[in-house]
């Protein structure tokens, strides 16, 4: 038996029970995959990460969905951050986390259990472009509902995501997932997620919602790896570098992401707060 400190935080929100949560489980070296990935699903959430010791990096981030072990995360990554920041006693910090994608730089900075924090993404990749109404068909839509302006692209800024532009909010409001039919849509760019947006370039503002490959993955609140990417597929076709994104309003879990272009890579941020500091017992 390990007994292992934990947090529970909710991210890319500056109130409880809002955003996408997370659990954070402190000195995980020595855990067991297998273990992990039980207490990811034992958590129920979107992802839970594990603190180890990093190889020329401030930590090594690992990250499980109830599915199993991804590279890469957006909230996990903020997260994360925020959870070493409050163990190691610091109110501001800048930190390295090396993940199976690379090493992405993020910036932390708290104030009692509430904090803010930001990430550069890795550089972007651009993959193919799809059907717009293919893809939208899984979520009970149809082409004329896209908005050619933000063409369906798998694009990654760190994990494959589909990025799709809808022209309103009334569209996003009507999408309704066939979680099989999603699957089939992602598998060609192997994408982690149907990304769906409505975009304002001129407002810098753009509304999505985040539809992951299984039933089980389900719909997402919070996804700053596809709003990453959704800000460089936006500034490539529009020009527009920075985009606020609201995100989770029809889970009940308002979100707000930040996004904008720096150089070769896209820095994705927002606001995080505590819900639980505790111990976690874990049969090793």
């Amino acid at each position: 038996m390990a007994r292992r400190r934990f947090t529970l935080l909710d991210v890319f929100t500056s109130r409880r029970f809002a955003g996408n949560g997370l659990a954070v489980v402190h000195d995980a070296d020595g855990l067991p995959d297998e273990l992990m990935l039980a207490f990811a699903r034992e958590m129920r959430l979107s992802e839970t990460s594990f603190v180890q010791t990093g190889a020329d990096a401030d930590y090594r981030h690992r990250i499980f969905m109830p599915t199993g072990e991804i590279p890469f995360a957006g909230h996990p990554s903020l997260g994360t951050a925020v959870a070493v920041a409050r163990e190691r006693g610091e109110t501001e910090a800048a930190y390295v986390q090396q993940t199976h994608a690379g090493r992405q730089p993020v910036e932390v900075r708290l104030d009692g259990d509430r904090a803010s924090a930001s990430m550069l993404q890795e550089p972007a990749v651009f993959g193919d472009e799809i059907d717009a109404g293919e893809a939208l068909a899984a979520l009970g839509l149809d082409g004329s509902d896209a908005d050619p302006r933000v063409p369906a692209q798998f694009v990654s800024t760190g994990l494959m995501q589909l990025v799709v532009g809808v022209r309103d909010r009334g569209v996003l409001a009507r999408a309704v997932p066939d979680y099989d039919a999603i699957a089939r849509v992602l598998a060609p760019g192997d994408g982690l997620t149907l990304y769906v947006a409505v975009v304002d370039p001129a407002a810098g503002s753009a509304w999505a919602r985040s539809f992951v490959r299984s039933a089980v993955e389900g719909e997402d609140p919070a996804t700053g790896s596809a709003a990453g990417p959704l800000c460089v597929h936006v500034a490539a076709r529009t020009g527009c570098e920075a985009l606020e994104v609201a995100q989770g309003v029809e889970m009940g879990r308002p979100s707000r992401l930040r996004t904008a272009l720096e150089g070769d890579r896209v820095r994705v941020g927002g606001d995080a707060v505590v819900v639980v500091d505790g111990q976690v017992e874990l049969d090793v």
